[in-house]
């Protein structure tokens, strides 16, 4: 059957299939699962922005929770009363992906002149620069409190449950349900703009930039623009994911933006599979759904104790940071290309195996005639 359609006709089934089924679960599964998959969708968001960065232009970047924080709290300030500017939520969600990208192409020339190792620790420093801020600026922040995040609002309808009730198809939407929506619009957004990208010119210049900055000057290429450009457009995505983020948690406290935030977008897009779209959300799944996996289903692990346990056992969360260590370790020396290249590798390898093999050649035959000799 698969053989039968094109290809472009089988990859659009596969893209409507994926959306009814990502469409489906807040009518089966309950608010854990949803907020699982919240906060999934949100980590993705801002994984392929840094897979944009480091996978496809090859820059370092380890600052990229401190762009996650500016999307964070900028949504939670410019959204809320007091304190807060009071913007309408839609108006406010949009202005801060703006702020989290306007503070990317501030850093820009740093980011244009910089490279490898120098402009991971130059990225570094903003996120110590950024959790300083963060724990000063109590009025604006609210210190180490933090702040409460107000829902997001088009019009009457709320995406939270203090909103007017919903029902539909018998299920009541909550907030969990009604959020679920909107992280999957907008990561939706997220993935077909990133793989738009990947495959236009820009891409295309990117690409070489990671490959050889001198053979991309040579071709043409302006060097410093594009890895400007490069870094803006993940701080874009870095900032929507933060915005979603503070959205799901409904808090932001500093401590959460830290260095750590930052390791884990590391590991998810090397165990994705760095440059790809579909790695980087694989990576983000993996990472982001392991803690509060494990966190529920501790006491059915061995060697893993309970929140709270007494005693030296190791809690949920340092196992899963130590279970996704060992993945980064494992991916880079059995499958240094990540997840999204193992499954080229296998799919490639099942077409082989499918395409029928060649018929032999017919033998030839020489005809020989005698020679004419006058």
């Amino acid at each position: 059957m698969s053989d039968l359609l094109p290809r472009r006709a089988r990859r659009g089934l596969a893209v409507l299939l994926a959306a009814l089924l990502l469409c489906a679960p807040p009518f089966y599964l309950d608010a854990f699962w949803l907020r699982v998959g919240l906060f999934a969708m949100a980590a993705a968001t801002g994984a392929v922005g840094l897979g944009l960065l480091t996978g496809t232009a090859g820059q370092l970047s380890l600052g990229h929770s401190f762009f996650l924080a500016i999307g964070a709290y900028g949504y939670t300030w410019l959204a809320g009363e007091e304190p807060g500017a009071g913007l309408p939520t839609v108006l406010a969600l949009v202005a801060a992906v703006l702020l989290a990208g306007l503070a990317g192409g501030l850093f820009s020339p740093v980011a244009g002149r910089v490279r490898g190792v120098y402009l991971g620790v130059a990225t570094l420093a903003l996120v110590f620069l950024g959790h300083h801020v963060l724990v000063s600026a109590e009025p604006v922040t609210g210190g180490f409190n933090g702040l409460s995040v107000p829902p997001l609002s088009v019009g009457s309808f709320t995406f939270d449950a203090s909103g007017p009730e919903l029902v539909v198809l018998g299920v009541p939407f909550g907030a969990e349900e009604r959020l679920w929506y909107l992280c999957l619009a907008l990561f939706a957004g997220t993935w077909f703009t990133a793989r738009g990208l990947l495959r236009s010119r820009a891409g295309r210049a990117l690409r070489a930039l990671r490959d050889s900055e001198t053979a991309a000057a040579v071709m043409g290429v302006p060097v410093a623009r594009y890895r400007a450009g490069a870094f803006v457009v993940s701080s874009l995505y870095a900032g929507l994911a933060g915005a979603l983020l503070a959205l799901a948690f409904r808090r932001v406290v500093p401590d959460y933006f830290g260095l750590a935030l930052s390791v884990d977008y590391l590991a998810m897009i090397v165990i994705g599979g760095l440059g790809s779209v579909a790695g980087a959300t694989a990576g983000a799944v993996f990472v982001t759904a392991l803690p509060p996996l494990m966190t529920r289903y501790a006491d059915q692990l061995p060697l893993v104790a309970a929140p709270g346990s007494a005693g030296h056992a190791i809690g949920p969360t340092e196992a899963s940071r130590y279970l996704y260590g060992a993945a980064v370790v494992l991916v880079l020396i059995f499958a240094p290309d990540g997840l999204s290249g193992l499954l080229h590798r296998l799919r490639a390898r099942v077409r082989t195996r499918r395409r029928p093999a060649a018929p032999p050649a017919a033998p030839t035959t020489v005809v020989r005639t005698k020679e004419h000799t006058p």
